[in-house]
């Protein structure tokens, strides 16, 4: 028997291997079966011989070589310094990804779950933030926290970085404008580029850093000045890393599709064309990806949406789904953004554009007359769409006999009725289910010519919102429903329960306003929905409404159905945003993979890979999130910063153990009021009542509370405002002129009047309290 075939027999993988490679080697799970039989660290050649692959064996030796060398890349095994190879877990070792800190120590969190390893200010002078190590545990912090070390840096993160270029005593330094970046970059005077102080600039590392000296790199790229209009944005870019050019492969493929949709591409489709869907979305919108239509029935209604049919144009493994997959999803930034597709699909052929033939995949739903979703069929159509509304037209044509866009688009009034008794329905079915909805603000910012910001204004949500939601909403439960009965590999929209810890803490938080919650261990959105309506028109209704939503996880894309919590619903996807979410596009590649009725085990996709697309996808929407909120928290503060010493009204929106932030109320931009702001006394933050309370006082701030702040500094570098909190002096006094004359006559009094006087005094401070509530609800 050869060692091949011996290995073949005790090799699990061994079949897949071969069918791999001409010449296989053992597999990744065979080597780490050896490794765990041994006991211990092995050097190459031990491995070699005892998974049998000879060192005569120049061929199958180096790419046994290779393979090792690949785990210790990937983080399963660790080299250490005498060269012999262990199992990570077998070393006691976390790989994970560094998270810095803009004060300078950092965290890695670990790949497979687990604690969050702190890392002091030296061990961050090894890494850059984002870089995967592999570390180990040395102990615990004075605050409780595991501590550790970087023994291996698997992946530098930071290939290039942007900042901002600075000259010190005749050396050149880039200031990252990632804060989580703390570590300047040293540019050698052959690296300049011809950049000038205080311009934007991208530099390649080319040296990482190491804990005796930082990382040092050379400028391949001018970006423009400091605070050139869009610098904010394409910082973001670079910052987080988001994909924004096209490649030649792909524009490639590009060419190759048609301008229009042709007959080969509606044959075999069902058509819609006569039908009056219509497309119902913002002012500025310019990718259209639903379509809406509804008739009232016997017992209910026909619900249609139409979904633009990007799996037409984008099939698996092309330039275009690479790139697609790679972005994750559209990223929004204020007056610009980055597309999850080219224009010429997101802007043409997959927008459902007015008065021109689109291919689109539909969810035709019957809706019984208590919103109850009966049935579904799904299916390939060609529509036509009647018309682009926007929300505020429909709002008025629903809202408004005499609005003159009913006289506009007479044909189309009685369908938007019948759409808008079908939204009633729902909304009703809606607060019977236990749907959470609260009344969160967004906001636009609006630029003056320069693109500075000119105003900051609330984007109201009209009933012409909300019936477009609710419609998507119906196709999205009835896709996950519709996948689930065909038994289909899927990425679920799933939005779990909140944690044990985050339920102790708001049930402490409710105590204090005599709220329960019920649902004991499991509560579900009708408890939810139970606490927010009994403080509905409560001066401290946001107040409730804040804690409960900051209770809540992040929703996540995942194969494992876990149900929406906060739409309380046992089945929820992704359906009706294709060309803007990738999860959208493999929900229709599932539904188009039905028809053909080939079955799931054909499906190019099973539930690993699903799992490892969610996971993806999820980190996209994040980091898409995050690299928007650091564009407009730049604005803001740039805003801010030429409006220093003025002063406004604000509410708390956190409390922390160092201050409280506020959001400034004409403005909607946060800041900071530190700790050492609210007076002369010491003020301990209370987590599970999310507030800060005096010592000597007494006084409480929480969320919702009022407060007058005065802007006092603005950071752009680290994009923080601070604010000055501004006391009201007579009030100040009067209690304590009133507190001293208390304490007056306490002295010299018996033990029992001075237990009066002090239950006096404790009644002296609620009555304080309550009447600075009921004054600043007032306001």
């Amino acid at each position: 028997m050869t060692s091949q075939q011996s290995q073949e027999q005790r090799d699990p993988y061994a079949q897949r291997e071969a069918e791999k490679y001409e010449n296989p080697i053992p597999s990744r799970e065979f080597i780490s079966e050896t490794l765990e039989a041994a006991q211990k660290p092995l050097r190459l050649y031990e491995i070699a011989k005892l998974v049998e692959v000879p060192e005569e064996d120049e061929e199958r030796f180096e790419a046994l070589s290779r393979r090792v060398k690949a785990m210790v890349r990937d983080g399963q095994l660790v080299r250490n310094r005498r060269g012999a190879f262990g199992l990570l877990q077998k070393m006691d070792l976390i790989k994970g990804r560094v998270l810095g800190h803009p004060d300078g120590f950092g965290f890695v969190v670990p790949e497979d779950g687990g604690k969050d390893l702190f890392l002091s200010e030296k061990e961050m002078h090894k890494v850059l933030h984002g870089d995967i190590v592999i570390a180990s545990v040395t102990g615990e912090d004075r605050r409780g926290r595991r501590e550790g070390m970087v023994v291996e840096i698997s992946e530098h993160a930071n290939q290039q970085i942007l900042g901002r270029l600075a000259f010190e005593d005749g050396l050149a330094w880039v200031r990252p404008n990632n804060t989580r970046i703390t570590q300047d970059v040293f540019i050698p005077q052959d690296g300049l580029l011809d950049a000038k102080e205080e311009q934007i600039v991208l530099v390649e590392v080319i040296h990482q850093p190491s804990l005796r000296s930082g990382p040092i790199g050379k400028i391949v790229e001018v970006l423009g000045d400091y605070m050139a209009p869009g610098m904010e944005i394409d910082s973001a870019i670079h910052d987080h890393s988001i994909p924004n050019t096209w490649s030649d492969e792909l524009l490639k493929e590009l060419e190759a599709i048609p301008d229009v949709v042709t007959e080969a591409d509606m044959e075999g489709r069902k058509d819609l064309r006569a039908l009056q869907l219509v497309t119902i979305d913002g002012e500025d919108s310019k990718d259209f990806d639903d379509a809406v239509f509804a008739k009232r029935r016997k017992n209910g209604w026909r619900l249609v949406v139409a979904i633009a049919d990007v799996s037409h144009y984008v099939k698996p493994g092309t330039a275009l789904d690479k790139e697609a997959y790679l972005r994750g999803n559209s990223v929004y930034f204020p007056q610009r953004v980055i597309p999850m597709l080219p224009e010429k699909l997101s802007n043409g052929l997959c927008s459902l554009n007015p008065k021109v033939d689109r291919l689109c995949m539909v969810a035709d739903m019957s809706v019984n007359d208590d919103g109850t979703l009966e049935r579904t069929q799904f299916y390939q159509a060609v529509m036509n769409s009647k018309a682009r509304l926007t929300y505020n037209q429909v709002h008025d044509i629903l809202q408004n006999k005499d609005s003159e866009f009913r006289k506009e688009f007479a044909d189309l009034v009685p369908h938007l009725e019948e759409l808008n008794s079908l939204y009633q329905t729902l909304v009703k079915a809606r607060e019977e289910r236990g749907a959470l909805e609260f009344d969160t603000v967004e906001t636009r910012i609006i630029f003056d010519e320069a693109r500075k910001i000119d105003s900051i204004v609330p984007v109201v949500r009209n009933e012409a919102h909300k019936l477009i939601e609710e419609c998507m909403l119906m196709a999205n439960v009835a896709t996950a429903r519709y996948l689930k009965w065909h038994k289909m590999p899927m990425l679920y929209r799933v939005h779990e329960s909140p944690t044990e810890e985050r339920l102790k803490n708001l049930r402490t938080f409710l105590s204090d306003f005599g709220l329960e919650l019920g649902g004991g261990d499991e509560p579900t959105g009708h408890d939810y929905a139970a606490v927010a309506a009994k403080v509905k028109d409560q001066p401290y209704e946001h107040l409730v409404q804040t804690v409960l939503l900051r209770s809540m996880n992040q929703a996540v894309y995942q194969p494992e159905n876990k149900g929406h919590f906060g739409l309380n619903y046992e089945h929820y996807t992704h359906f009706t945003s294709p060309i803007r979410r990738y999860p959208d596009l493999l929900i229709h590649r599932a539904i188009s993979h039905v028809w053909t009725k080939k079955g799931s085990a054909a499906f190019a996709y099973d539930d690993a890979k699903m799992a490892e697309l969610g996971a993806h996808c999820s980190d996209t929407e994040r980091r898409a999130d995050e690299a928007t909120r650091d564009a407009v928290t730049f604005l803001k503060c740039e805003f801010l910063s030429h409006r220093l010493g003025e002063e406004y009204d604000a509410v708390i929106t956190a409390a922390t153990n160092f201050g409280l932030f506020v959001e400034i109320d004409p403005l909607y931009v946060e800041g900071l009021i530190h700790i050492t702001e609210l007076g002369e006394d010491y003020f301990h933050y209370d987590n599970a009542r999310h507030c800060l309370k005096g010592e000597r006082t007494g006084k409480v701030y929480r969320l919702g509370d009022r407060v007058r702040v005065q802007v006092a500094q603005v950071n752009l570098d680290e994009r923080k405002v601070d604010l000055r909190f501004i006391a009201d002096e007579s009030a100040t006094e009067e209690v304590s002129a009133e507190v001293e004359a208390v304490e007056g006559d306490e002295q010299g009094a018996s033990e029992d009047g001075a237990e009066k006087k002090k239950r006096r005094k404790k009644r002296y401070y609620n009555k304080k309290k309550r009447g600075s509530r009921s004054s600043k609800g007032k306001s």
